[in-house]
C-alpha cells in the first residue's frame, strides 16, 4: 500500500527520535520513498548520518543549506510528500505548526505542503495534560488534513509515569498505511473482518485447531482501513502481529466466533470472513484432564455452526460478503460450490499446495472467485493481496 508513496518524515528534539530508526525501516521495507528533516536538537540524540543511512536520501537540518541545483528544499519536498509525519512531535512543534510559526526547516516546510499531516506527540505527562497543548491539538484538528495521534501510556524516560510516550513504530506504520491513501471509497462505511484460528475444547488442557496466523485476516483490515472504513475484527487465536488502532473482538472457539457475528453483523457494510474456523468440535469437553491410557481413544464431534451459511441465509442486498477458501486439490470446483452454497459476493481461494502461499505466509496466490469470473491474482505480499479483495468486493 506504500509502495511508490513518498513519506517526508520530520523529527524532533525527543529521546523518543531513536524509534524512528526503527519507522524508516518498515517505510523503506514497504516501498515507500522516505525523506527526513531533522531539527537541531533532534540531532543530538541521533547523529543524522544514521537516518540517511536508512533511508537512503540526504537528510536535511538547515533551511538555507545550498545544494547543486539550487532546488529550494522545503518548496521540493512540500509538493513531493503523499503524507508528511512528525514523530517524535515535541509540544513546541506542535504549537508552532497550531499558530503558523515557520521559523526552522521542518515548520517551514510542513506550513509548505498540501499533504496529509499526521502528528506523533511524545513529551512529559505533565505537558501532554497542559490545556495549551491540548488546545493546540484541538486547533489543529479543526483541519481536515491534520491527524494527531493519541499518545501511549507508561514510564517515561524520565521515570515519570503516564501519557506522553511516543507510540512504537510499528503503531506509527499501520496509522501511515490506514491514512495516507487519498481515494478513500469506504468512508463512512463499516467493516468486519474475522481472523485467526478458533479453538475446539477436548478437556481444560487440549484442543483442536489449525495453523492459521492470522496474517490475511489483519492484512484484509489493514487495507479496509486505508480506504476509509471502520473496521471490527473478531479474533481468534492468532500468531501475526495486531493492527493497532483497530476494535477487536476476541473469542476462542467456532461458537464463540458465531456468536459474534451475530452480534455484529447487521451492522456492517462489508464482510470478510478470514477465520480458518473449524468445521467440528467434540461433543462433550471433559470436565477434567484425559489421562493417558494403554488404549486408543476416540473423540466423538458435531458439526460447528456454519457461520459464512448464516450471513449468506441472512442477506438481504444491504452487505457484500466475502469468503475465504484453502484447499488442497480441486480448488476452483470446491470454491465455486462454495460461492454458491454460501450464497454469498465473492470467494478469494488459495491452496496450501502453492508454493509461498497458505498459513503464516507472507505471501498469497489466489483466485477471487465472482458470480461471473474467476480473477487470478499473481504471488504478491499478504498486503497487496488483501487490497485487491477488498478493492474487487466493493466494485462488485
Amino acid at each position: 500500500m506504500l509502495k511508490d508513496k513518498t513519506i517526508v518524515l520530520g523529527m524532533t528534539g525527543s529521546v523518543a527520535v531513536y524509534k524512528c530508526c526503527e519507522l524508516i525501516r518498515l517505510l523503506k521495507k514497504a516501498g515507500a520513498d522516505v525523506h527526513t528533516i531533522m531539527t537541531e536538537s533532534a540531532a543530538e540524540f541521533v547523529t543524522p548520518y544514521l537516518i540517511e543511512e536508512l533511508s537512503q536520501n540526504k537528510c536535511i537540518t538547515d533551511t538555507f543549506e545550498r545544494v547543486a541545483t539550487f532546488d529550494v528544499k522545503h518548496i521540493s519536498l512540500a509538493n513531493r510528500a503523499d503524507m508528511f509525519v512528525v514523530a517524535p512531535a515535541t509540544a513546541n512543534i506542535v504549537g508552532k505548526i497550531a499558530n503558523g510559526i515557520a521559523d526552522d526547516m521542518l515548520s517551514t516546510t510542513i506550513m509548505a505542503t498540501k499533504a496529509k499531516k499526521l502528528i506523533v506527540p511524545a513529551m512529559n505527562p505533565n505537558m501532554y495534560s497542559n490545556p495549551i497543548f491540548k488546545a493546540n491539538v484541538k486547533r489543529l484538528q479543526q483541519y481536515e488534513d491534520y491527524i494527531v495521534m493519541d499518545a501511549a501510556s507508561g514510564e517515561m524516560a524520565c521515570g515519570d509515569v503516564g501519557q506522553g510516550r511516543m507510540p512504537e513504530a510499528k503503531q506509527i506504520f499501520d496509522f501511515i498505511e490506514r491514512n495516507i491513501e487519498t481515494d478513500r471509497p469506504l468512508k463512512g462505511k463499516r467493516v468486519l473482518v474475522s481472523c485467526g484460528a478458533t479453538q475446539e475444547a477436548i478437556d481444560p488442557v487440549r484442543f483442536i485447531t489449525n495453523h492459521s496466523s492470522g496474517k490475511m485476516g489483519f492484512a484484509v483490515a489493514r487495507a479496509a482501513a486505508s480506504l476509509g472504513a471502520e473496521v471490527t475484527i473478531i479474533k481468534g487465536n492468532t500468531t501475526a502481529e495486531i493492527p493497532y488502532g483497530m476494535n477487536i473482538v476476541g473469542v476462542k472457539s467456532a461458537l464463540d466466533m458465531f456468536n459474534a457475528f451475530k452480534a455484529h453483523y447487521e451492522e456492517s457494510d462489508y464482510i470478510f470472513m478470514a477465520a480458518a474456523v473449524a468445521d467440528y468440535t467434540p461433543l462433550k469437553k471433559a470436565e477434567n484432564k484425559i489421562k493417558k491410557t494403554d488404549g486408543d481413544m476416540n473423540i466423538e464431534l458435531k458439526r460447528t455452526d456454519d457461520i459464512l451459511k448464516f450471513l449468506g441465509e441472512h442477506s438481504d442486498g444491504k452487505r457484500k460478503i466475502c469468503g475465504f477458501s484453502m484447499e488442497t486439490e480441486n480448488l476452483l470446483n470446491n470454491s465455486r460450490k462454495k460461492l454458491l452454497s454460501k450464497n454469498v459476493n465473492m470467494i478469494a481461494a488459495n491452496s496450501i499446495s502453492e508454493a509461498g502461499s497458505g498459513f503464516g505466509t507472507d505471501t498469497n496466490k489466489m483466485i477471487l472467485i465472482t458470480e461471473n469470473e474467476n480473477r487470478e491474482l499473481p504471488l504478491m505480499s499478504k498486503d497487496d493481496c488483501a487490497l485487491e479483495i477488498v478493492k474487487t468486493l466493493i466494485k462488485l
